[in-house]
């Protein structure tokens, strides 16, 4: 989570109403759209229950030993009833809708740190580039003791991240501490709008293979992937390597944008609810960049909903390879719908379907290739080998000729974080296999000369 309470966020749809409506009507028109006919046939005597509720609540109020808020007990009670229906329906109160707002624009006012919890304790989890917190020098793992001189142990996750986030050249003090540190250091930072970026790039090989790292899917995702590909594009690529993995998923028009940038036709993805004709169908449409160079998209356990929407179109259109282990397996649709106190509820209104109409609901999608995640330093020492050159009085190799370097050697020197993630180093070797096949001779043609010396 980052100052800005980052929500969980899994292949959502969104419905907005200008102004504030009043609470029926706001409900009568998202059912009305979502089910139509169905809202009237609900039955008489299910609203009769309600009797049953105001009773409940009547007595809590009279008689309960303590006082009570009856925000808190309307609250807990719509809670309750949400929960009742599947994990990913809920309720959100003012305070959480507004995070929710905030995670899916990309944009707040704040200092630029993800935070959670370890160990009891409020840590930076990482600083944002870029941002008060990273100029200032704060560090993954400090740990903030106290937020404008109020203790943190007592906090709330939220509580925190609300106190941290504030208007544009406001100011707030975080006292943190640090390994090796004997008492806290206090750091004055000055708030400033921070963008989260969902969408990080860079170029392996000289630029000839791309790489994009998709975080989750906000408001912005689609265009800031596409011109992330317009700069990686610059020099003609020999692959893409599309990340997603622990990406939970997101905004469910994102994963269809995403979907289209590399896919000219065809259908992307289909919703289905329970009532007949709710069937919706999404497609991709031809643009002006034709991509046509070979995509290794990377998941995991972690990858859900939106994220399995694009692996799952690209896989069934054969766009891209599938590499890594098998995704979370989310297959549903939640719809937000505010109500008039500016709460909202998080419903599952649909089930949503790959292009060969496959369900991924808590099977997920099953990688092309499956590669574990393994640190390539550890496979080297699992896997050194005694060879001729280790062995004494060994012939010396001819002369312009090099001995192999030994893999346990070669482990012993550090390795980037990059070298270190066997999966991803899994995917750029399948790009760079498939380069090197593309140029082996087809069957039928003439060999390559070779000089032999005679």
């Amino acid at each position: 989570m980052t100052d800005n309470a980052r929500g969980n966020m899994r292949g959502e749809k969104r419905i907005r109403f200008p102004g504030r409506l009043a609470a029926g009507l706001v409900i009568g028109i998202v059912l009305g759209t979502l089910f139509g006919s169905g809202l009237a046939a609900l039955a008489q005597n299910t609203y009769a229950k309600l009797d049953v509720f105001s009773d409940v609540l009547s007595t809590i109020q009279n008689v309960y030993v303590d006082e009570t808020d009856p925000d808190e007990l309307v609250y807990g009670a719509i809670r309750g009833m949400l929960t009742t229906l599947d994990p990913h329906s809920s309720f959100m109160d003012p305070d959480e809708y507004r995070e929710l707002q905030v995670d899916t624009s990309g944009q707040f006012g704040g200092v630029g740190i993800e935070i959670s919890f370890k160990d009891g304790v409020l840590t930076i989890v990482s600083p944002i580039e870029d941002t008060p917190a990273s100029r200032a020098g704060l560090l993954a793992d400090d740990r903030i003791v106290a937020i404008d001189g109020d203790e943190t142990q007592e906090m709330s996750l939220l509580d925190a991240v609300k106190r941290m986030r504030g208007p544009r050249g406001s100011s707030v003090k975080i006292s943190v501490l640090r390994k090796g540190w004997t008492e806290p250091k206090d750091f004055v930072l000055k708030r400033e709008i921070i963008s989260f970026k969902s969408v990080r790039s860079k170029a392996y090989d000289g630029g000839e293979i791309g790489y994009v790292r998709l975080t989750q899917f906000q408001e912005r995702s689609g265009a800031d992937l596409a011109k992330a590909l317009k700069e990686l594009e610059k020099k003609p690529l020999k692959g893409l390597i599309l990340d997603m993995r622990n990406n939970p998923g997101g905004l469910l028009d994102q994963a269809i944008e995403i979907s289209d940038l590399f896919l000219d036709d065809g259908l992307i993805v289909y919703t289905k609810g329970r009532l007949p004709n709710s069937r919706q169908e999404f497609r991709a449409t031809k643009g002006a960049e034709q991509r046509h160079y070979p995509i290794v998209v990377l998941m995991n356990g972690g990858s859900a909903s939106a994220s399995e929407i694009v692996a799952g179109a690209l896989q069934d259109h054969k766009r891209a390879v599938i590499m890594g282990v098998t995704s979370f397996g989310k297959g549903s649709v939640q719809t937000i719908i505010p109500l008039r106190d500016d709460s909202a509820m998080r419903i599952t209104t649909a089930k949503y379907y790959t292009p060969s109409g496959r369900s991924i609901q808590a099977t997920g999608i099953h990688p092309d290739i499956e590669v574990q995640q393994s640190l390539v330093g550890e496979l080297a020492e699992q896997g050194a080998r005694v060879r001729e050159k280790d062995l004494d009085r060994h012939f010396e190799p001819e002369a312009g000729q090099k001995a192999p370097q030994d893999a346990a050697a070669g482990a012993k020197r550090k390795l980037s974080d990059d070298e270190k993630d066997y999966q991803l180093q899994r995917a750029l070797d399948l790009i760079r296999g498939y380069g090197i096949f593309t140029r082996v001779a087809a069957p039928g043609a003439a060999p390559t000369e070779v000089s032999v010396q005679k």
